[in-house]
């Protein structure tokens, strides 16, 4: 199902701890690639959870819930390429710059993180050489052997947000974001409001920048790629069901795009 890139910085990731990322349909046919920077939860050992509960870990704050299984789910249904992120955005955060704040951030929504309290440049060297460095290096891997074949890709990065935030119900059933490059966006966009049960939200419940995102603008953008980032909102893909239904909506919807797409 999945091959894994072992390149591990020492002294973090040990034995015991899982490969940085997992891929799925690595020889698949189709021109989407999908991307999940937030899919896993996962601490290093040697970082002895953070020193965070369990139960916090579990929350949105450690990673998308349920990103991981909607996507494994779409990549079948397409036969497309996917990747999915196996630490927990608060080890490192996969989809920030590495100037960014929140890129080990010390809080997240109210919840202080201590075990990224006051971080040495070494240790924050380390997390990046362990699991930012190598999960883009192997996207980049993927993107530089497409394009040496001439093989047409879209690009989509699948993430989830929680239905509530600093108090706030967020009535989105999911959203679409982009930052300047807007001929994917546009496209899923309409083709999402189109649905007749969904309230879609052009670039909620976040928008896009260079200095709070990485993939937009360094693999889309960057290379003049078409792409999406597509939110979902946690509660509508929490179970399987859910992430089965989903995944059913955006493959439907992802073929009836594609010729528009590439055309």
């Amino acid at each position: 199902m999945a091959d894994a890139d072992l390149r591990q910085a020492p002294f973090l990731l040990g034995a015991g701890d899982p490969p940085v990322f997992a891929i799925h349909r690595p020889q698949g046919t189709s021109p989407y690639v999908l991307l999940a920077d937030h899919a896993g939860q996962c601490v290093p050992h040697a970082l002895r959870a953070l020193g965070l509960p369990q139960a916090e870990l579990d929350r949105h704050i450690g990673w998308d819930i349920g990103i991981a299984g909607t996507t494994r789910a779409l990549s079948e249904r397409l036969d497309a390429w996917a990747i999915e992120q196996t630490y927990s955005r608060l080890v490192i955060d996969c989809n920030r710059p590495l100037a960014s704040p929140t890129l080990m951030p010390e809080t997240s929504d109210h919840t202080v993180v201590p075990g990224n309290a006051a971080l040495y440049a070494a240790e924050r060297q380390q997390r990046i050489d362990a699991i930012h460095t190598p999960y883009h290096a192997r996207i980049d891997d993927e993107l530089d052997a497409r394009r040496a074949a001439s093989r047409p890709t879209l690009l989509v990065m699948m993430h989830s947000f929680t239905p509530r935030m600093n108090g706030v119900e967020r009535p989105w059933h999911a959203g679409v974001l982009y930052h300047r490059d807007t001929r994917m966006a546009d496209a899923l966009l309409h083709a999402l409001r189109d649905e007749d049960d969904l309230v879609v939200g052009d670039n909620q419940p976040y928008a896009v920048s260079s200095t709070s995102d990485y993939a937009v603008p360094v693999h889309g953008e960057g290379r003049g790629l078409l792409h999406v980032e597509l939110e979902i909102r946690q509660d509508l893909i929490a179970d399987t069901t859910g992430q089965q239904a989903w995944a059913d909506r955006l493959a439907r919807i992802f073929t009836a795009l594609q010729p528009v797409l590439l055309g």
